[in-house]
């Protein structure tokens, strides 16, 4: 579900009026209320109800996977999806800086959560591990780059590369999670094939 938040975005940028632009406008511009003759986001319901929606669910699924994330993964989990929850009630053009304290979180807590469970996983299954490590750490410098780069003319690809990463990494853990045998192939016997015997030659 989390990758779905994607296409969320691309749906509700479509209507948009007065140009949008994924490099250099924020994700929460689309979440706006008020319309201007400048710029209007009519399916902004859609943008505010999918960070509320996601977010609960990324709280929800973190809690039920625990037992495989781990508490400290299970709790910074839980700080994002409230987080995402907190900034869909909270709209930029509503109030700015409530919107920014709410968001703050969920640029911190995820990227952590990425390092912290790809170290939870390096001798199980090292690929996953590398992949959620280097994912943490490319989130990590992309929300740190985002912060700096204020209303500069790439802040809407890095907050991007800040976000969009973490769904799909999560994604892919949850994914080896769903599988009953954790990511390994199953082996079934022939449906041809019936028991060994061994015959044993005469004396």
């Amino acid at each position: 579900m989390r990758p779905a938040y994607i296409a969320t975005e691309f749906v509700v940028a479509t209507a948009t009026t007065g140009g949008y632009s994924f490099v250099s406008d924020s994700v929460s511009r689309l979440g706006e209320i008020g319309c201007s003759s400048a710029y209007c986001s009519p399916r902004h319901e859609l943008m505010n109800g999918s960070f509320i929606g996601f977010g609960a669910l990324l709280a929800v699924g973190a809690v039920l996977l625990s037992r495989h994330v781990g508490p400290w993964v299970t709790g910074l989990l839980v700080v994002s999806g409230l987080s995402s929850v907190a900034t869909g009630l909270a709209p930029l053009d509503q109030d700015a800086t409530l919107h920014a304290i709410a968001a703050t979180p969920l640029f911190a807590a995820q990227p952590i959560a990425l390092i912290v469970l790809g170290a939870r996983l390096r001798n199980d299954h090292p690929r996953l591990a590398g992949a959620l490590l280097g994912a943490g750490v490319l989130t990590s410098i992309a929300a740190v780059s985002f912060v700096l780069s204020g209303d500069g003319p790439a802040s809407g690809a890095l907050e991007r590369l800040a976000l969009w990463p973490v769904l799909v990494g999560l994604a892919g853990f949850a994914w080896t999670r769903v599988r009953p045998d954790g990511g390994s192939p199953t082996v079934r016997p022939s449906a041809t094939s019936g028991p060994c015997v061994h015959a044993r030659a005469p004396d």
